[in-house]
């Protein structure tokens, strides 16, 4: 096996960093998988006990200036290693104004990634700040457990409003629950409630607008107005928000009604 790649556009050091960061802050651990094409960062937490699943894809042209890998056969061309998602934020962290980034898969009497960063001295020379990050090789027997989730059908699906917006509400609601209710329906309409025997608190959205894909995946018959809902774990809601570092455009929240067994 052999993984060696190079990043020297600043925006996109930038992002792969702020992508390792979300990721510390959502597990304590992570998988890696490099494939010819892209980098997936897996998080496969059993979601019964609460845990967080997460597949992350980053296609290696849209970051990778070099980028060269031999998966462990020819036939199955993917290498599979976990990691400590913290160690991998903080050797990023070494990386602000860095000329350059190489990552490379090693073997220093354990296997390591190993991060190297140029940095540009007060002087204009260039120094290398090295980070010897330990891994465990995934066998090849249980990579079928690391596959990409299939998303199931939901009722409804709907754009969340800004991210930060939806914290600081959240935030809030915290200290009176510990569990969150998500109701949303196809009207672009989104409330958050917490309800005790002392008080009962919503907060409304409107207008938030409905992905086209969410007409495939629902009745046809289901009224536009009928709300869908979840309970869920406010800290874990919290923990996930409080992760995102990646600024995104859009994030979509889909309800899904899952039998559990009894």
């Amino acid at each position: 096996m052999k993984f060696r790649a190079k990043i020297v556009d600043a925006a996109c050091l930038n992002q792969f960093t702020r992508v390792s960061n979300m990721i510390a802050k959502l597990a304590k651990t992570c998988t890696l998988r490099i494939s010819p094409n892209k980098l997936n960062f897996i998080l496969s937490d059993k979601l019964a006990s609460g845990g967080v699943s997460m597949w992350c894809e980053l296609e290696q042209e849209n970051f990778f200036s070099e980028f060269q890998m031999e998966g462990v056969s020819a036939e199955n061309n993917e290498i599979y290693l976990e990691l400590t998602s913290e160690n991998l934020s903080r050797a990023l962290k070494t990386t602000q104004n860095a000329r350059s980034l190489k990552i490379k898969l090693t073997n220093k009497h354990f296997p390591c990634l190993t991060i190297s960063v140029e940095l540009l001295s007060v002087s204009s020379s260039s120094r290398i700040v090295t980070h010897d990050i330990p891994i465990t090789i995934i066998p090849r027997r249980l990579w079928k457990d690391l596959r990409e989730p299939s998303v199931p059908d939901s009722d409804v699906s709907i754009y969340l409003p800004v991210l930060k917006t939806m914290r600081s509400v959240v935030e809030k609601m915290k200290n009176i629950s510990n569990h969150l209710i998500i109701e949303a329906n196809l009207n672009g309409d989104l409330n958050l409630k917490i309800e005790t025997e002392l008080v009962c608190i919503t907060t409304h959205f409107k207008d938030l607008g409905n992905p086209p894909l969410a007409s495939e995946n629902t009745s046809q018959n289901r009224n536009p107005e009928e709300m869908a809902e979840v309970h869920i774990d406010i800290k874990k809601l919290l923990q996930f928000l409080a992760g995102q570092q990646v600024n995104p455009t859009k994030a979509i929240c889909s309800p899904v009604h899952i039998a559990l067994p009894s």
